[in-house]
This record gives structure tokens, sequence and C-alpha cells, in this order.
């Protein structure tokens, strides 16, 4: 993983209202943990529109894509997933837990299992999921857009 400078603005349980939960620092580090891969960076923006159809098609397309037998493919659900394992990070410091099970993408009863735990979330925190998980993505576009390779890369 890359080392960053941890963003120096202390965490107060005791203040009220939104709190960033450093979501800008922890899309840059993904975006530069995976902008060596090739065309990796390129679903940042397919996350963000996907992002639209609910938390269980954003959570399912790593499935998809650690299905494929290109490590170009590959690569790219190593990178949803990444981005899904900071989502439950960032939730859970704010108090929601996010459902993360291990699956194995051949698995159908996993991934049932998973599907089921993620449906069985209050609604309000689905949403604030699908809150964070935009502005997360956001910002994930926004580093890509600085640090993407150019395509001679």
């Amino acid at each position: 993983m890359t080392e960053l400078i941890t963003p120096n603005q202390p965490q107060s349980k005791d203040k009220e209202g939104w709190q960033p939960y450093d979501l800008d620092y922890y899309a840059q580090e993904l975006v530069l943990d995976y902008r060596d891969k090739k065309n990796v960076l390129n679903e940042s923006h397919k996350m963000r529109m996907t992002i639209a159809y609910g938390l269980e098609r954003f959570w399912g397309e790593h499935l998809r894509l650690l299905r494929e037998n290109k490590e170009e493919q590959r690569n790219k659900g190593k990178y949803w997933k990444a981005v899904w394992d900071k989502l439950e990070f960032i939730l859970k410091k704010g108090g929601v837990n996010l459902p993360n099970h291990s699956v194995d993408p051949n698995n159908t009863q996993q991934i049932k299992d998973m599907a089921k735990a993620l449906w069985k979330m209050p609604l309000p925190e689905q949403r604030v999921a699908l809150m964070v998980l935009t502005q997360l993505c956001d910002s994930i576009v926004w580093w890509t857009q600085r640090y993407k390779k150019s395509s001679s890369d």
C-alpha cells in the first residue's frame, strides 16, 4: 500500500454533524495504489456510475471481473474490492457496519449470503453507505483525472 502523509485532522467523537472521515485521503491512496496497473483506473468512472444501481450491484461488480482469465481484468476486480474494503473501514468509523464477507466468485451460496446481508441492512444505513460511497467515488474520479498515466505509458 502506498504510504501517504496522514491527514492532520483529528476526528473528535464529541463533534456533531457531518464528518469528512478523510474520504479524499483514502481516495488518493486507492488511486495511487492502482495507478501502475494497466487500464485499472478507467474503472473509477464506472464505479461512480454504478452507485446509482445500489450497493448490491456495486459490490457484485468485482466478482465478474475476478472470474476473468486476463490479469488486467482481475486487477480491475481487485480495485473494485479495495474500494469496497475501504468503504467498510470508513463506515465503521462512523458507526455503520457494512457487510463484507469473504466470497469466492464461483461459490453461489457465499454470494447469496453476502447479497442477503446487504439487503438486510437497515434502510437508513443503506442510504448512509450510498452517500459515503458516492463521495468516495467522486474523490476517486478527481484523483484519477490528476494521476492517470497517459495511454502511451
